[in-house]
């Protein structure tokens, strides 16, 4: 029995915190006496209402924990809560100094280790290593089991139902065809499939099935706007209003496309076929979709653009690199599509 309070430590970004989702269930599913404390941001809460053992601490960074002094403010909030343990899985200056101060009030911390090396070595243009990395879900696992809990993602995970969808039916006309999400943005360019192909893969596949456009922010929703005015069956996401609706919508889905990013990883922890099209970075960094199937995985090709991967992140653009991701055919991933659905 391991006795006391848990936090855990994952401010951002979205598709990382929805990678500890595996974790949290099988934490749940083997500790449900034990109350878990998940600090993060607001807009993240939605993704961990499932949970019964797992509540919210919503930072705020832009005000009462901003900066250097708000950082100290953040501890005292949590040092009240008289944790038992900390599971850092962020590992950056903000938590590591969290972590400090933790371990200096006795106690137990844990830090995932990024395997910052062997990352340096599989991104460097010279001497690069081109190996996979362990993914991450399994480092995060490697953190709560370094603090006494004992999960394993192979053995303890087991997938939730889908979510009660309730689609406004004045906007949504969706007929008995399956349902195929799309997730066209990124936010990096080096990992964005050129907008061109994505629309010749959203007018050929919305002759057969529904299809929702998800995206974020001006500039992605006045693209997705567009699309889904110019085809019958394309649907924004904009209509769901809400990011708890998305959730519901994605997790009902019979597909997800999607570059390396927070949907396609939303997709994946309900059990939804993910097909990622991957940009100048590479599923050898550990970023992909849980439980994700390789020949889902469609990979720049590296005969032409040697140097790829270049980031973990995606976050580099190297000259002469910028039309990289059009060697990924617009038929290649419709064949896939078809394999999947059918």
């Amino acid at each position: 029995m391991i006795n006391g309070k848990t936090l855990i430590l994952r401010f951002s970004s979205m598709g990382d915190v929805v990678m500890t989702i595996p974790i949290i269930r099988c934490l749940e599913k083997k500790y449900p006496e034990n109350r878990f404390i998940f600090v993060t941001r607001p807009k993240f809460k939605p993704l961990f209402n499932e949970f019964k053992n797992v509540e919210i601490f919503e930072v705020d960074f832009r005000k009462r924990h901003k900066g250097v002094l708000g950082l100290f403010k953040l501890f005292s909030d949590l040092i009240k809560l008289n944790p038992s343990r900390i599971a850092d899985l962020h590992s950056v200056l903000r938590t590591n100094i969290l972590s400090f101060l933790f371990r200096v009030s006795f106690k137990k911390v844990s830090v995932i280790n990024k395997k910052r090396k062997e990352r340096r070595a599989l991104t460097r243009q010279s001497n690069k290593i081109f190996k996979p990395l362990t993914p991450v879900h399994y480092l995060y696992q490697e953190v709560f089991n370094k603090l006494h809990f004992s999960i394993d993602l192979t053995k303890d995970h087991i997938y939730p139902a889908s979510k009660k969808l309730v689609l406004n039916s004045e906007y949504f006309q969706i007929n008995s065809n399956k349902l195929i999400g799309i997730a066209p943005f990124a936010k990096h360019a080096a990992k964005m499939y050129p907008l061109d192909l994505m629309q010749k893969i959203v007018s050929y596949l919305q002759e057969k099935y529904n299809i929702i456009l998800f995206g974020n922010g001006k500039i992605e929703m006045e693209t997705i706007n567009r699309w889904s005015s110019a085809f019958k069956n394309v649907y924004s996401c904009g209509a769901l209003n809400g990011f708890e609706n998305e959730i519901s919508l994605i997790s009902n889905l019979d597909l997800m496309i999607s570059m390396d990013s927070a949907n396609g990883h939303i997709a994946s922890i309900y059990s939804v076929p993910v097909i990622t099209l991957w940009g100048l970075t590479h599923p050898y960094t550990g970023f992909t979709t849980f439980n994700y199937k390789s020949e889902n995985q469609f990979c720049v090709n590296r005969d032409k653009y040697p140097l790829v991967p270049n980031s973990i992140y995606g976050n580099k653009i190297i000259k002469g690199y910028e039309n990289a991701m059009r060697t990924i055919s617009v038929e290649e991933i419709l064949g896939r599509v078809n394999e999947i659905i059918y």
